[in-house]
C-alpha cells in the first residue's frame, strides 16, 4: 500500500526534522524562498551517494537562484553525519527515523527492486514555492542525471 501522492498546487505537508548535527529544521521557516525537498531511501548506498552528491556539486547554482536543498531519509542523526562528513555534504539532510514526513509527502509505500515487490522508501523530489505549495511532484526518480533535469526545471542552466 503506498500512500496519497502530493499534486502540484498542494500545500506541502509542514515538518520539523533534526538536520545531521541534531538541528531542527522547519519547512515553513524557509516560505519565501524556493525548497527542493528530495526523499532517498539510505545514506551511504551507492545510487543516494551518488544523488547527493550530485546536489553537492551543483549546490551554488541552486543557492544562487535562492533555492534551498533539503535531502530526507529514514537514517537516524548519527548515519546521516557519517555520511554528511564523508562524502563533504553541505546542505541538510534530515532524519525521518518514524516515516512521518515521508508518509505525509508520499515518499513511503511499495516499490520494484531488483524485480520484486518491497515497501519502502520511494525516491522522490518536490520544488516547493515561496509559498509552501507543491510547484513540481516527481515520485520514482533516478538518483543519475535527477539534478541535472531539476536545475533544467528551474531554469538553472543557461
Amino acid at each position: 500500500m503506498t500512500d496519497a501522492r502530493l499534486a502540484q498546487g498542494d500545500l506541502a505537508p509542514d515538518f520539523t526534522l533534526p538536520d545531521q548535527d541534531g538541528n531542527p529544521v522547519t519547512l515553513s521557516s524557509l516560505r519565501g524562498r524556493k525548497v527542493v525537498l528530495y526523499f532517498y531511501p539510505e545514506a551511504m548506498t551507492p545510487g543516494c551517494t551518488t544523488e547527493a552528491c550530485d546536489f553537492r556539486d551543483n549546490l551554488n547554482s541552486f543557492a544562487g537562484a535562492g533555492v534551498r536543498v533539503l535531502g530526507v531519509s529514514k537514517d537516524d542523526t548519527a548515519k546521516l553525519k557519517t555520511f554528511a562528513e564523508r562524502d563533504h555534504l553541505t546542505f541538510p539532510l534530515l532524519s525521518d527515523t518514524d516515516l512521518a514526513v515521508q508518509h505525509a509527502y508520499g515518499a513511503w509505500g511499495e516499490k520494484s527492486l531488483y524485480g520484486k515487490t518491497v515497501v519502502g522508501s520511494i525516491r522522490s523530489t518536490f520544488i516547493i514555492d515561496e509559498e509552501g505549495r507543491i510547484e513540481k511532484p516527481m515520485y520514482n526518480v533516478k538518483a543519475t542525471g535527477h539534478v541535472a533535469r531539476l536545475r533544467k526545471e528551474l531554469g538553472l542552466d543557461g
